[in-house]
């Protein structure tokens, strides 16, 4: 027979296994929803530059196309948008409003287009809609950000903050859910097939924990979006005459 009390030691020790079991699926899901390209705030509409380096001929074959994308991962995403949430996460959870609009206006400030900036505002608007029909964040957290224009960097830490999920988790998903919108941009304007697409996320996949270890590690000084190449082409691409993207 096993010692007095085992049986009720046993239970307990099943009962908080459960529970963080729980608590963990639930996070986990929550992510993959933000993750999902499904999710309604228009991700699909931008390829973030890709089609102009297309259309001037930077961009042709697959391995290029997945060789830019894994390029603007590590010096731009990992950066700018991904550094971002990081810090973003811990002061939505902290209730620091100060520190939000910090951020908020720092990721305004530094697109360097109108199209990326018009980009970031308007899916930031789409997830703070989103939200107002979930329960991840609180009226008033929405009615916050909101007068502050929301970008979506910001709008997509205030939802991930709802969870319990690691500060890495979140930026792991963010990253994702970038790359798999770029990948179907990759497909439509180079353009490309299915399994094209699936390597090129493959591939970008692959150096996504690097640039997420990156970004947790920057501080506000060393935080940066300076992408000459990129600005040069999105202000090419918003008078470009023939365009399927909005960025």
């Amino acid at each position: 027979m096993p010692p007095v009390g085992m049986g009720t030691t046993t239970k307990a020790m099943d009962i908080t296994t459960d529970t963080d079991n729980a608590v963990h699926d639930a996070s986990f899901m929550q992510l993959m929803w933000l993750a999902s390209p499904a999710l309604p705030i228009g991700g699909f509409s931008y390829s973030e530059v890709l089609e102009a380096a297309v259309e001037s001929g930077r961009v042709t074959t697959e391995a290029e196309a997945s060789g830019w994308l894994i390029d603007q991962l590590h010096l731009s995403l990992a950066r700018s948008e991904l550094a971002a949430v990081a810090q973003a996460v811990p002061a939505w959870r902290a209730q620091d409003h100060a520190r939000i609009a910090e951020l908020n206006a720092w990721v305004l400030q530094t697109r360097e287009s109108g199209e990326l900036r018009a980009q970031t505002e308007q899916m930031g608007r789409s997830l703070l809609e989103w939200l107002r029909n979930h329960t991840t964040a609180t009226p008033a957290q929405i009615s916050t950000l909101a007068a502050m224009d929301a970008t979506y960097p910001l709008a997509f830490a205030l939802a991930a903050s709802a969870t319990r999920a690691p500060v890495r988790e979140c930026l792991l998903a963010y990253a994702f859910g970038w790359a798999e919108n770029m990948a179907q941009a990759a497909i439509k304007s180079v353009p490309l097939g299915q399994s094209s697409g699936q390597r090129i996320l493959s591939a970008i996949a692959a150096e996504i924990p690097a640039a997420v270890s990156h970004a947790i590690a920057l501080d506000d000084p060393s935080r940066q979006a300076f992408s000459p190449m990129l600005a040069i082409l999105s202000s090419q691409h918003e008078v470009q005459y023939s365009r399927l993207f909005r960025s």
